[in-house]
């Protein structure tokens, strides 16, 4: 079994342990997660009319489109409770984003793809296929264990520490495709592959910051950037490759790269801030 198929299994594993560790049943819709999910519409549609419009390539636009609308990651609680997000509130988000951008995506994958014989539905389908498994099996599972045998919930509701080490054994597999994709496809267009790596750092810093900035709004500065900026790059590269130009996917290519190192530096911080505390109060 390749390493990129072991990554699905894991990303299973940690939403798992993440649904059993909150009451589903307390799961609400907010505000914050309404501003978030209207940025990426309207950013990430419009940046592509607005980019289109102005005589850009379409790959660029397209690579665009898909680096802004693409859905949080599946694994954002790790990092982001670590940091101090409020649990419930990350959950939440992670399960509607993911359902907002599958019904949404297919619009604009029906107008602008490169498979126009795709219908909206067709699309949807395969979407909904996709993400099934690793968003919606394991949601269930943690809904079922709460409802018919709350002890077996409770025992992996006391694991969900480990999470942070399957997270980061993730984003080692993950790190090492990204590179490979990037070294693989970019032969004979790096000019294009340049203006994408920068855009996905515009992108990158945009997205961490307005998230932050409408977080700080609704009480949770952690949740609102680590929503808005931490994307599901795995997902999002292989929407780029069924229904846009394939080349396209470079940019969540580099998205994954800038969006782990900002993480790392946060959690290298978070714990230096953590150990300084502790030495001050003893």
């Amino acid at each position: 079994m390749a390493l990129k198929d072991v990554v699905p299994f894991i990303i299973f594993t940690i939403l798992l342990l993440t649904f059993c560790a909150v009451d589903i049943r307390q799961l609400r819709l907010s505000w914050l997660d309404v501003w978030l999910m209207t940025f990426q519409v309207t950013v990430g549609c419009g940046g592509y009319v607005v980019l289109r419009l102005c005589g850009v390539d379409e790959v660029i636009s397209q690579a665009v489109l898909i680096g802004v609308l693409c859905p949080v990651a599946s694994a954002v609680a790790v990092v982001s409770c670590i940091l101090g997000a409020n649990r419930q509130t990350v959950t939440t988000y992670t399960i509607i984003d993911n359902l907002m951008v599958a019904l949404v995506a297919p619009f604009m994958f029906t107008a602008i793809g490169v498979h126009p014989e795709l219908s909206f539905f067709h699309s949807l389908w395969i979407i909904m296929c996709k993400i099934a498994p690793t968003l919606a099996l394991p949601f269930v599972i943690a809904w079922l264990l709460q409802r018919w045998w709350p002890k077996g919930n409770e025992v992996l509701a006391r694991h969900r520490g480990k999470a942070f080490y399957l997270w980061a054994l993730a984003l080692f597999f993950t790190l090492g495709q990204t590179i490979h994709y990037i070294v693989e496809h970019g032969d004979g267009v790096w000019r294009e592959v340049a203006w994408m790596a920068f855009a996905s750092l515009t992108a990158c810093v945009v997205q961490f910051g307005v998230g932050r900035k409408i977080g700080r709004h609704y009480g949770d500065v952690v949740a609102g950037g680590q929503l808005l900026g931490q994307k599901n790059s795995a997902m999002g590269i292989w929407m780029a490759n069924t229904f846009l130009i394939p080349l396209s996917s470079v940019f969540l290519a580099c998205y994954s790269i800038y969006q782990n190192l900002f993480n790392s530096w946060q959690l290298w911080r978070h714990d230096r801030r953590t150990n300084q505390n502790g030495k001050k109060e003893n």
